[in-house]
């Protein structure tokens, strides 16, 4: 008989990131708020959150970021000229953001790595199991990738890591897994994750991807984590002692995901998830790609 575990409903996002990479843009825009054609980074990951049945939403966020807390509340004034404009096309699209999720939010005072963002929602997610969607992956909406983790998660208990095959040479950039198979051609069990390994002694080029389904057992473990790379307290390292004893909070599998991701952390890969977005849109898609197609004949 299959075992049943607690449901999940509960999202954390970290968000308290200073996006250098994007300076100076985000000197004083939050990095999660920049926009992915006509949204920001930020509500993609949201929606992705509620389209797998988490609609409790805990962002974890730091100095500089209140127009992420803005983004998500209403905003009566704008509302209301809208209202008298007859725009509701527009409208509904001002009040679909302050709609989707009942939204909390927590500052990470010290920015101290992934491991300690995701300690901060200890209070708030209790001893239940989370998930913890990073803004810097979108997942295409047609690629339910959280939700099949959230139903390996209740169906085998413990955590679940988002796992992606990768070059061998980039390796370096990602923690990696140790993986066996399992009777599921996506799963794998993890025996172990190493963070951003040499390639000559990464285990395998299964890179983790920033989508966790948690046991709330890793608090306690985050709790003694000593800082690793980088000075950082790093999530991999407490997942690693979970992958290596079940016993302290169940055993940690892999989904391996192979649809659609965006990596809008690159500012060249957040260019092209644009140019792909915008292509696939049915409003947008038509003209675009024209204008594309003759574009790159002309110029390249």
């Amino acid at each position: 008989m299959t075992q049943s575990h607690p449901r999940i409903s509960k999202a954390v996002i970290p968000a308290a990131g200073l996006g250098t990479r994007f300076l100076p843009a985000t000197k004083a825009t939050p990095k999660e708020m920049l926009p992915v054609v006509d949204k920001p980074a930020i509500q993609y990951v949201v929606e992705e959150a509620v389209a797998a049945g988490l609609s409790d939403v805990l962002m974890i966020t730091g100095r500089n970021k209140r127009p992420l807390e803005d983004h998500f509340d209403r905003n009566y004034e704008l509302e209301s000229a809208l209202t008298r404009k007859g725009d509701a096309e527009r409208l509904a699209k001002v009040q679909e953001s302050s709609d989707l999720a009942t939204m909390h939010y927590v500052r990470q005072g010290d920015p101290r790595g992934l491991g300690h963002a995701v300690l901060c929602a200890a209070p708030h997610v209790g001893d239940q199991p989370f998930a913890v969607l990073l803004g810097d992956d979108l997942i295409d909406p047609r690629d339910a990738l959280l939700a099949r983790m959230v139903e390996v998660q209740e169906r085998e208990g413990g955590s679940v890591i988002a796992l992606m095959e990768v070059e061998p040479s980039q390796v370096h950039l990602y923690g990696c897994a140790a993986a066996d198979a399992t009777v599921d051609g996506d799963v794998v069990r993890i025996t172990d994750l190493v963070e951003k390994p040499d390639p000559a002694d990464a285990p395998s080029n299964l890179a983790i991807i920033g989508r966790y389904v948690l046991d709330p057992a890793v608090f306690d473990i985050l709790r003694h984590t000593e800082p690793g790379r980088g000075g950082e307290i790093q999530l991999t390292d407490a997942l690693q002692l979970l992958a290596a004893d079940e016993k302290i909070g169940g055993p940690v599998h892999g989904v391996v995901f192979k649809g659609r991701r965006y990596d809008t952390g690159d500012r060249g890969d957040y260019l092209r998830a644009i140019v792909r977005l915008a292509c696939e849109r049915e409003d947008l898609g038509p003209d675009f790609r024209t204008w594309l197609r003759k574009y790159v004949a002309e110029e390249m």
